[in-house]
Parts: C-alpha cells; sequence; structure tokens
C-alpha cells in the first residue's frame, strides 16, 4: 500500500502546492504533509527531496514525481476520482487542467496568489483582461456542458483542483465574472480543504520578499489578513 508524502511551501503563495494538496484532500486519498517554506537560498533546500528544486514534489516510497500535473496524473493510476468516469466529460478536464498548467500568464503575473491579502489592481491591462474573459468563458462551458456544480459534473475532479489557486486570487483581487463564474468560485472556496488551506494561510508567520514585492508592484494593498509575524 502506498504511503505518500508531500511536499508543499507556503500557503499563502504556493498556488502549485494547492493543487495536488487538495485533490488528495478532498478525495480523501491519504498522504503526509511536509512544508518548506520559501526562502532566500530555497533552490538547496527544495533540491533534497525535488529534482527540480520545486514545489509540489509527492514521494511514494522510492518514487518521487514533481511537477502538479505529473503528480496528479500518478494519483490517477491508482485512485478513482482523479479524473471524470465519462470519457468525455474526462477529455474536457484534462485539456482545461492542461490549459491551465501551460496558460494564463497574465493572471499569474499580475494576479499572484496571496491568500490572506485583498487588493486593488492598479490596472487592467488588456493582457489580463484576455485571460479572464478566457477564464470566464472556460467555466461557463464546463459548468452548462456537463450540469455542475464542478467543472466537469457532479463531482469535485483534478480540473477543480487545478482551478482552486484562481477561486483565491478572486477573492483577493475582486476580480470581474459573470455570475455563474463567481458562483462557482464561491462553491471551490466553501469547499472543506480549501477552507483548512486559507485557515491555515492566514496564520502563516512567513514571509518571502520577492512574493510579497511581486503582488504591492501590480496592486494597492487594502488589507492583510494575516497573523503579523
Amino acid at each position: 500500500m502506498s504511503h505518500y508524502t508531500l511536499y508543499i511551501a507556503n500557503r499563502n503563495y504556493s498556488s502549485w502546492s494547492l493543487r495536488p494538496w487538495l485533490l488528495m484532500t478532498e478525495l480523501r486519498i491519504p498522504f503526509t504533509e511536509t512544508l518548506v517554506p520559501f526562502q532566500e537560498s530555497n533552490h538547496a533546500t527544495f533540491s533534497r527531496f525535488s529534482p527540480n528544486a520545486r514545489v509540489p514534489c509527492l514521494h511514494d516510497g522510492d518514487t518521487v514525481v514533481w511537477d502538479s500535473l505529473a503528480i496528479i496524473e500518478y494519483l490517477a493510476e491508482s485512485h478513482p476520482g482523479v479524473w471524470p468516469q465519462q470519457r468525455v466529460a474526462r477529455a474536457w478536464a484534462r485539456a482545461a487542467a492542461a490549459e491551465m498548467h501551460s496558460g494564463f500568464s497574465a493572471l499569474r503575473n499580475r494576479c499572484s496568489m496571496n491568500c490572506g491579502l485583498r487588493l486593488r489592481l492598479h490596472t487592467m491591462t488588456p493582457d489580463l483582461q484576455a485571460d479572464i474573459e478566457r477564464l470566464d468563458a472556460l467555466w461557463q462551458d464546463g459548468l452548462s456542458r456537463f450540469g455542475g456544480p464542478f467543472l466537469a459534473g457532479s463531482d469535485f475532479s483534478a480540473a477543480d483542483a487545478f482551478y482552486a489557486p484562481v477561486a483565491f486570487r478572486i477573492q483577493s483581487y475582486g476580480l470581474p465574472l459573470s455570475e455563474a463564474s463567481q458562483g462557482y468560485a464561491q462553491r471551490l472556496l466553501a469547499l472543506a480543504g480549501m477552507r483548512d488551506w486559507y485557515d491555515k494561510a492566514l496564520q502563516e508567520p512567513w514571509r518571502e520578499t520577492g512574493h510579497e514585492q511581486e503582488i504591492l508592484a501590480q496592486a494597492e494593498l487594502l488589507a492583510d489578513l494575516r497573523i503579523q509575524p
């Protein structure tokens, strides 16, 4: 029987860590969490457990799997529910997750994840607007095509895990979306795993200068809900 260890970084910042963590939590796949905070010399620290010196990284005995999409596909080989059972929904979910994995660069760069902050963007750039419009269209397509309440049907899947960090971004930056997409984001935020991640993020004492500066370069700080270190 597998015994998984999932290495993650700060909950406030690490959108990549959230994806497999949330999937395993919501599907009740047992794992041990090891959190290693971001710091200036992280490359050497992360190299001890991750071949590419990044998080997330999954250890299953002697098997080491890095990159969030690879981790999810590895889990799908042994655990039902990672992807939808129905073939068309499964194909759509995989395509949607892959698009998030490789795309939405403006959304990533201009709206970095920080669960505990509330922010107002300095400007809505054309590339960010295009990403938000595409996100809205993709979410509405999945919800209408497969009937909701999740992206590819009635059950939470890896597609939802890949877009979970966007729900935190919508909450932090007040991003404009359709009513259907806003409703979906609220359903993600209401998941037990998401609430647990968020509550623990607010209690984190660590701050990493690069992440903090990156966020404040793009947006005005309205509130910081995190405990003060």
